[in-house]
């Protein structure tokens, strides 16, 4: 493995951020950087706020990535969707704005999102996005967040 990575938040106490652009997003070495292979984030109790009338809106984020030199540091990850909690954004543009902010920091082979939002006003918005098809020879197993049904 190569040389310990700087890490500011990790083992630290850090005050939380108070909106996404101020948090940090911090990578570690990948340990199997020759080895395709998932590693999943799941955030079963995301919130952030409508921009419109403030109210929270809460989703199920499913985060899937195909690591390259670096991994994304948990901690450091919990922060930043922390940082959503008092973010006024449409549910399309938090699951894309956290999609295209942890493939910048980490440079991942392959990335994917669900955003499982649950709903305002009796209708579900679900969000997907990803990168570009799938690795031949990566397993990427379903999500396993199920269709609306009182989620």
């Amino acid at each position: 493995m190569s040389k310990k990575p700087k890490l500011t938040q990790l083992g630290q106490h850090v005050v939380p951020p108070d909106s996404p652009d101020r948090a940090v997003i911090e990578t570690v070495p990948n340990p199997h950087p020759e080895t395709l292979y998932l590693a999943r984030f799941a955030a079963p109790e995301f919130t952030s706020l409508c921009p419109i009338t403030g109210q929270p809106d809460f989703a199920h984020l499913v985060i899937d990535y195909a690591p390259g030199p670096v991994l994304i540091e948990s901690k450091s990850l919990k922060l930043y969707l922390g940082s959503f909690r008092n973010h006024g954004a449409f549910h399309e543009d938090c699951t894309l704005s956290i999609a295209k902010r942890l493939v910048a920091a980490a440079k991942p082979i392959w990335f994917r999102i669900g955003g499982y939002w649950y709903p305002r006003g009796g209708i579900p918005i679900d969000v997907f996005w990803q990168t570009g098809p799938v690795p031949i020879g990566l397993w990427v197993p379903d999500q396993g967040v199920p269709p609306y049904r009182g989620r």
